[in-house]
């Protein structure tokens, strides 16, 4: 409506592509036509078969992912999927219960909506993941101070690559979400910091959340950095928060 702001407004970055996964055809014709009226580009897939043929030949900015669908379902995609993309990921479902939210967010999904839901919400939640997708790009900070490969524990990462090597050498898989944490961590180490804190550094404040969010990720994060040597990287301050532990150091070569 004129005159009214709301998300809509938002500025929409011609040529996203999205990917909606879903077995209703309804469904799946209301999200499209609707993002596409707002600038998307989008294709859309019945179950996880056509999805693969779909990631074969285009590459996607984005996907929504229904988690209730007959054979492969959603939250099996999500697994199959984890590790090996870039593409953050938004789940629908009818089940709408805290218990599975945390469950398809420690599985790596970067949103998570229930059905039916409303288009706009939709948006606004593609737009709000969409913008902490580029906010992640390397920013000034203190520990970025003197070079973009820093160190530390015996892990190396390179903030320009997103490139995370354990102390073996091995790399180490982080979705989009992860990476951000990891950064605010990295960004303010051996301070104890609260979980409004790591919203703001690690999503911003205009993100979708609720309150066990960054629980959910700090427990994604700390279990993939525990590969090391055994050493816990990220302590919990009880009442407080967390505290990343090792010192931070810029690296050259």
């Amino acid at each position: 409506m004129p005159g009214v702001a709301n998300a809509e407004d938002a500025p929409v970055e011609i040529g996203t592509r999205i990917l909606v996964v879903d077995d209703d055809q309804a469904i799946r014709e209301l999200i499209s036509e609707f993002l596409e009226r707002h600038g998307f580009a989008v294709d859309t897939a019945s179950d996880g078969a056509a999805m693969d043929r779909l990631l074969a030949s285009k590459s996607f900015d984005i996907a929504v992912l229904d988690v209730m669908m007959p054979g492969e379902d959603g939250l099996s995609i999500l697994r199959r999927l984890q590790g090996n993309r870039t593409m953050p990921i938004i789940m629908l479902s009818a089940v709408g219960s805290d218990i599975d939210r945390i469950i398809g967010l420690e599985m790596g999904a970067e949103d998570y909506l229930s059905k039916p839901c409303n288009p706009r919400e939709l948006l606004a939640r593609i737009r709000t993941v969409l913008r902490r997708v580029r906010q992640a790009a390397p920013s000034a900070g203190p520990a970025q101070q003197g070079g973009q490969r820093l160190g530390f524990a015996g892990w190396s990462v390179d903030m320009d690559s997103r490139l995370l090597l354990d102390p073996d050498n091995a790399v180490v898989s982080l979705t989009d979400g992860e990476f951000r944490l990891l950064r605010a961590f990295i960004e303010h180490p051996r301070r104890v910091l609260n979980r409004d804190q790591l919203l703001d550094w690690s999503a911003g404040r205009d993100t979708e959340s609720y309150d066990r969010a960054i629980d959910v990720q700090v427990s994604r994060l700390r279990r993939k950095l525990e590969r090391g040597k055994g050493v816990d990287l990220i302590r919990t301050v009880r009442h407080e928060g967390y505290m990343f532990t090792p010192s931070v150091e810029a690296l050259r070569g």
